[in-house]
């Protein structure tokens, strides 16, 4: 562990006292198990995927999927359309959509809502490259992507060992009790939006992580803000489950029943799977839908436009990415004549 970050709690001692564990997620916004997932279970998913990912050209021909050895030339992140092409292909593997049903992880999510549960349709897999730091998730709150409400639930899980250095999962304990959803900025790294911690005095900005194992599990309120630590190693590629659970009744948004890639649509994800009864589940479940808030990445895509014309670099290679990832879109086209603008139209 580094001297920066402090040791997630344990909380494998209260794993049957429902009471317990509701206190203690109420008062530090998450819980962490050791060993609540089957290392197993866990060990035939991540051959499967890093398989996948093997083919799609991120590891190394020739050496064992298992071992996670990635090509550094193929550096890509989520947004650019290389990233999408080869996580579009694990995004379709039945297994993985089936790891967030597993009763270990859905039993402990009742214990911790109290209330039936559902899984949110939109599984997510996370695969980040080495020497790639720059892309690194940013600071921030679950709820500004996923919303739905407050008390939806974060899985996440690494698939396959995880210390500090390939890049895990950090949160900031009692974050969760600012009750509201702060103020997020324009950033690089997944969805593309950052909190700043030292704008809100009412927050100690003291982190917690770990040296995660395989089967280790965490969970945390969509207000707990968190983020990911930089893979600084120097070969290998980190794979984890980013999943969500709300209680039955409570609402979800409706871009959490789609596929968490926007270029797949459902039949496509299950056309070569053996079995049917995860298929479209949500449906027979009575969930009020709301609309997606767009606000945030609306000010997010405003903020890298006046930053780009400042010459921010990091705003500059969001619009270039937005603008070869969706020609003739609404926000291809302002990219583009941001770009034009500022005249920096080259391709990365």
């Amino acid at each position: 562990m580094s001297d920066e970050l402090k040791a997630l709690r344990v909380s494998n001692d209260a794993m049957d006292d429902r009471a317990e564990l509701q206190r203690r997620m109420a008062d530090e916004g998450y819980l962490f198990f050791k060993q609540l997932q089957s290392s197993d279970k866990l060990g035939a998913l991540r051959r499967e995927m890093m398989t996948t990912i093997q083919r799609a050209g991120w590891l190394v021909a020739g050496t064992d999927p298992m071992d996670g050895i990635a090509d550094v030339s193929k550096q890509c992140t989520e947004g650019d359309n290389a990233y999408n092409a080869g996580y579009g292909e694990v995004y379709k593997l039945e297994a993985f959509h089936r790891s967030a049903h597993w009763p270990e992880v859905t039993s402990m999510v009742e214990k911790i809502m109290g209330r039936p549960i559902m899984p949110h349709p939109m599984k997510i897999a996370r695969i980040w490259f080495p020497k790639y730091t720059e892309h690194t998730t940013p600071t921030h709150q679950d709820f500004v992507h996923f919303q739905g409400n407050f008390d939806t639930l974060t899985c996440w899980t690494s698939v396959g060992d995880c210390p500090v250095e390939l890049g895990g999962l950090a949160v900031i304990p009692g974050s969760h009790k600012v009750n509201r959803v702060l103020e997020h900025h324009f950033s690089l790294g997944a969805g593309g939006l950052a909190v700043d911690t030292e704008a809100h005095k009412e927050l100690d900005p003291v982190w917690h992580s770990i040296d995660y194992e395989i089967g280790d599990t965490l969970f945390f309120p969509a207000l707990t803000i968190h983020k990911a630590l930089p893979n600084y190693t120097e070969d290998k590629l980190r794979l984890s489950l980013d999943n969500r659970y709300h209680a039955v009744s409570d609402s979800i948004a409706e871009h959490m029943l789609g596929p968490h890639l926007s270029t797949l649509q459902w039949e496509a994800v299950y056309h070569d799977w053996e079995s049917d009864d995860l298929k479209y589940y949500w449906k027979q479940i009575d969930n009020p839908v709301v609309p997606m808030d767009e606000s945030f990445s609306k000010q997010g895509f405003s903020e890298a436009v006046e930053l780009a014309r400042a010459g921010n670099e990091h705003a500059i290679f969001w619009l270039k990415r937005t603008f070869e990832n969706n020609p003739g879109s609404s926000d291809g086209d302002a990219a583009q004549a941001v770009l034009e603008e500022i005249g920096n139209q080259s391709t990365r």
